[in-house]
């Protein structure tokens, strides 16, 4: 049986976030270059003066932002990131995330560029396979070490004013910025996790794989048998380096794809059931009452009151 609805899942793209989170007549429109759909990168005391919270919702852009002091809070997934001075997150591209309070006690920067950006001179589809926290499912937070700093925030203070002198009309000086900002976040990555185990391998692979199959594969079985494990093996894994099991991780998956699309689409609940791999709509409405204590419609109506 297959879905009979022809809408199109909304993603959003640089342009239309701003319009809907800053809205239209909001001055700080005005920072914002004819090309910086592809790349930008702003003090976050000037960007995110944001409106209107931010629902479950994705974007096309990788995006990185880096606190110099304050705290800036975000939900990536199911999991809520604080990020203190001296520490970076990133959300990327096409990863679900939501804001559910507007602070704007932070400083810093915002970094956001599409994935076109990092092919060129400096950059290959093969190395940036190297960088975990681009990818969904990957290690979003980086904690800078204190002599790396000025380091970083030298990047950051570059990618500015190439953006605010050129935007990108220049690609190999934003793409040699880029490449050398993320060898500095892997080092720092790197430092943060040093003790990273076998387990906490699998549980990153397994989590990438979640994401891209989420809509059609549920069975931690099918999971293991893509990575070449027993099942047995990639719950202990990922339950050792998650504190979470690959069947838990399925399901949260499940309810955090059907949430974004509750909220960012008008497809009908059996629809969207269709949407993240359930064909029996009662079941669907079962096994999300089950975890969110409401029903799918019930969960809408909040929606349509906030």
């Amino acid at each position: 049986m297959k879905c009979k609805t022809s809408e199109k899942i909304k993603t959003y793209d640089p342009k239309g976030f701003r319009e809907k989170f800053l809205g239209l007549e909001n001055p700080l429109q005005l920072l914002f270059k004819s090309n910086s759909d592809h790349f930008f990168c702003l003090k976050m005391e000037e960007m995110m003066q944001l409106r209107y919270t931010v629902p479950p919702s994705k974007h096309s852009c990788h995006t990185i932002l880096y606190v110099t002091s304050g705290i800036h809070v975000i939900k990536i997934g199911f999991e809520e990131y604080q990020t203190n001075a001296n520490e970076m997150i990133v959300v990327p591209a096409g990863q679900i995330f939501s804001i559910e309070n507007i602070n704007t006690k932070h400083v810093g920067f915002i970094c956001q560029f599409h994935p076109d950006v990092l092919i060129g001179k400096y950059g290959n589809s093969e190395m940036l396979r190297d960088f975990d926290f681009l990818k969904i499912g990957g290690n979003p937070k980086i904690i800078v070490s204190d002599e790396n700093c000025p380091f970083v925030t030298n990047l950051f203070n570059r990618l500015q004013a190439a953006y605010l002198e050129t935007g990108v009309n220049n690609f190999e000086l934003v793409q040699s910025y880029l490449m050398a900002l993320f060898c500095e976040m892997n080092k720092n990555a790197t430092k943060t996790s040093k003790n990273s185990t076998a387990a906490s391998v699998i549980a990153t692979k397994f989590k990438e794989l979640i994401y891209t199959h989420i809509k059609t594969q549920h069975q931690v079985n099918y999971y293991a048998s893509l990575l070449n494990i027993t099942p047995n093996h990639l719950n202990k894994s990922v339950k050792s380096a998650t504190g979470k099991t690959a069947a838990k991780w399925i399901e949260e998956t499940i309810l955090l794809e059907a949430k974004y699309l509750l909220f960012q689409t008008t497809l009908s609940v059996s629809e969207i059931a269709m949407q993240v791999g359930h064909e029996d709509q009662s079941y669907f409405s079962r096994f999300f009452k089950k975890h969110e204590d409401i029903t799918p419609i019930q969960y809408r109506k909040l929606i349509d009151k906030s």
